[in-house]
């Protein structure tokens, strides 16, 4: 290594800042983490560090005093702007014996700015000694994706309580104690933003003299939505989940990229879902993840989309309570979402359409056929989730509720794969352009039903009869 890696104390010390432009502005955002005193050296300050030194974080220093700033810094940042004057600060730092990072000139450079992931007081630094940069950045989004937002404030209140924990907790117990803190329930509730119910936990432990093995065992069942397809679109917390996962139960249309984002020696079922042809029924699949947790696993039930919008989730989680296992819900991203930003559609636009309406075209074996047309009328965008096999009776529901015949309509299949496909057409055309582009699930379906024009308006029939009924009742109500 030509750098030696460490962390430098600047509480109550002095950083500098020499310029007064966006290059120097980026590098007192970074500077501004800290607890540091900053000074700023420059005649003229853009509005952000104007705004700073308005505000008492830093103190603007004219370039007069750059000899006297200098002397009182710690180390100084170098980003005048100018090459000349960014070489002749470095020197003039130097002979006062202070280390310089100055923007852009590595060769200058007594220390290197690495790419941070910020978990206060918990900090991760990337370098690269100032060769590559960009790959600075892709590992820090890796780690990023593996340490949940809350985990800095878990590892404050774990230092606030070390002292405690030293002196009511055994030695011999002590190891096993934190491991239950930052792998166990504590890191659970503290990732999920109940932050009062660990904090609880973990003082209780403390009064009980550290005994947790007993709450330690216990299992949790993630209801993680996948997204839609690329692996890229899942949430932070979903990554998380199947980094701690001991056994992740999935279904065909989760993309094998998310299942790469696993531990590694995380055991993976195939539950083989399919509409029509279900290898896995719904109470086995409730069954075997309930299984799972009482025997103290961490399970991911993985389901493509998000387990909140047509994803069963319900069902499961019904079932985990009767078991008497713990659960939670990852959201992700859902599928309508997903393939309205692949076609470039905006579901809900102002002063032409103001709802976004989720809506199933299949329906469970048994049960009633979909309602397409409830809440179908101007203003809106409904997407149709599953509606492939039945896009010929939508569209004749929609036109007999009252829809033009040439609303625009969009088709997307396999949303946020690499083998998506969208097509446009006609509400008239629906069914036919299904079948000629053999459109297949997943698909979404988009029907947009704008605002009429000023002068054009149209209600639609079902629309037309609830205001007729509200009428009725509302004379009944003045007869009374």
């Amino acid at each position: 290594m030509k750098s030696f890696p460490m962390f430098i104390n600047v509480a109550d010390k002095t950083i500098v800042v020499v310029g007064g432009g966006e290059q120097a502005a980026q590098k007192t955002r970074l500077a501004l983490k800290t607890e540091a005193r900053l000074l700023l050296v420059a005649d003229a300050l853009d509005d952000e560090l104007r705004q700073l030194v308005a505000r008492g974080r830093a103190t603007q220093v004219s370039s007069d005093g750059l000899v006297d700033a200098l002397q009182q810094a710690r180390f100084a940042f170098v980003a005048t702007g100018c090459a000349g004057a960014d070489a002749s600060v470095a020197g003039i730092a130097r002979d006062v014996g202070v280390l310089v990072n100055v923007v852009d000139r590595p060769d200058l450079c007594d220390l290197t700015t690495p790419a941070l992931v910020d978990r206060d007081p918990v900090v991760i630094a990337i370098g690269t000694e100032g060769t590559a940069p960009v790959l600075a950045r892709q590992i820090k989004t890796r780690i990023e994706e593996l340490l949940e937002p809350k985990l800095g404030d878990l590892a404050a209140l774990a230092g606030r309580l070390r002292n405690a924990v030293a002196h009511k907790v055994p030695r011999a117990r002590h190891r096993a104690f934190w491991r239950w803190v930052f792998v166990g329930a504590p890191r659970r509730s503290f990732a999920s933003g109940r932050e009062t119910e660990a904090a609880r936990a973990i003082k209780e432990a403390i009064d009980a003299r550290g005994q947790v093995e007993q709450t330690a065992g216990k299992g949790l069942v993630s209801l993680v939505g996948a997204g839609p397809g690329a692996a890229d679109l899942m949430t932070l917390r979903g990554v998380q989940r199947l980094q701690e996962a001991d056994v992740i139960f999935y279904d065909r249309l989760v993309d094998p990229g998310v299942l790469e984002l696993a531990r590694r020696d995380a055991e993976r079922v195939y539950v083989g879902k399919k509409p029509g042809a279900h290898h896995w029924p719904q109470d086995r699949i409730n069954r075997v993840i309930a299984a799972a947790a009482l025997a103290g696993k961490r399970v991911v039930r993985l389901k493509c989309g998000d387990p909140l919008v047509f994803g069963r989730a319900a069902e499961e989680a019904e079932a985990l309570d009767a078991a008497g296992v713990e659960w939670e819900v990852v959201p992700g991203v859902t599928a309508a979402l997903a393939a309205a930003s692949q076609a470039k559609i905006f579901p809900t636009s102002r002063g032409k359409t103001q709802r976004l309406v989720l809506a199933t075209g299949h329906s469970a074996k048994g049960a009633a056929e979909p309602d397409f047309v409830a809440e179908a009328r101007p203003g809106g965008t409904i997407a149709y989730y599953m509606c492939v096999e039945n896009a010929d009776r939508m569209a004749r529901a929609l036109q007999s509720a009252g829809a033009p015949s040439d609303l625009l309509v969009q088709v997307v299949e396999n949303a946020a794969h690499a083998q998506t496909r969208v097509f446009t057409g006609r509400l008239s055309e629906l069914g036919q352009l299904v079948r000629d582009e053999g459109v297949s699930n997943p698909a979404v379906l988009f029907v947009e039903w704008p605002f009429p024009a000023a002068g054009c308006e149209r209600a639609p029939r079902s629309a037309s009869k609830a205001a007729s009924r509200r009428s009725d009742r509302a004379a009944e109500l003045s007869v009374v």
